[in-house]
């Protein structure tokens, strides 16, 4: 047997459980990124700009969706609610059996009262649903849904409510066995349902993919990752 070898073995593992030792305790953020490489995904961000390609994707587009200022919050698509949307033929959380999907965006005041403003479904009819519901013009509440199989499970709260015309950035974690829901970082809701990894598919942005139920507001960025990011993780701004 080699001791030398065994010694600088020893040393060799010594010095890995340092360095990450190191780097867990220096606070730099890194948990997520080291997450990431375990799952061999990093996130995908979507910013929408313009109409022309959408995560390197061309979407189809219907209507004009148009951008909305910098005095607004943009560069963001804005969508009027009634016929402005986009299509993409492809499906962003295909294979993922964990994940997280945040969007940032403003919906304004005066829209339908129900909007679907991102829908995803597979070619198997599983489906996610990120929408609102306004009430009274002013405020909206959050509505997420889950889809597969014999399997639903819808989240509304209409007492939890936030102010039309404000940015917002809106999350939906599923962890395998729970989805839930948040506004800002801050949990609305959550419930238990089985939802398979889903297959290849389309997606909508500003409107459901049979056209209706259009969104009237702006959306700036859409995140998808592959894992069910912890709280502390998600986006958010201030709603004072």
């Amino acid at each position: 047997m080699n001791m030398k070898w065994i010694s600088q073995s020893k040393l060799v593992r010594l010095g890995l459980l340092l360095a990450t030792q190191a780097l867990v305790n220096s606070g730099t953020g890194l948990r997520a990124e080291q997450n990431f490489a375990v799952n061999s995904q990093p996130p995908v961000v979507w910013t929408l700009d313009n109409t022309e390609s959408i995560g390197g994707h061309r979407p189809q587009v219907l209507g004009a969706p148009k951008m909305a200022s910098a005095a607004t919050g943009g560069p963001a698509l804005l969508f009027n609610g009634k016929s402005d949307g986009l299509i993409l033929p492809v499906n962003p959380l295909r294979g993922f059996s964990k994940f997280t999907i945040e969007i940032l965006f403003r919906p304004d005041p005066n829209g339908p009262s129900a909007q679907r403003f991102v829908h995803i479904q597979d070619d198997n009819d599983s489906r996610v649903m990120v929408e609102t519901r306004l009430i009274n013009n002013q405020s909206w509440s959050l509505d997420t849904f889950l889809h597969s199989g014999e399997n639903s499970r819808p989240l509304l709260d209409r007492t939890k409510r936030h102010p039309t015309g404000r940015w917002a950035w809106v999350a939906l974690v599923y962890d395998g066995k729970t989805m839930s829901d948040y506004v800002n970082g801050v949990k609305e809701l959550e419930g238990l349902v089985n939802f398979a990894p889903m297959a290849d598919g389309r997606m909508s942005l500003g409107v459901r993919l049979n056209r209706v139920y259009w969104f009237k507001g702006s959306i700036k960025e859409v995140r998808f990752t592959p894992l069910p990011l912890k709280l502390e993780d998600l986006r958010r701004i201030s709603e004072k």
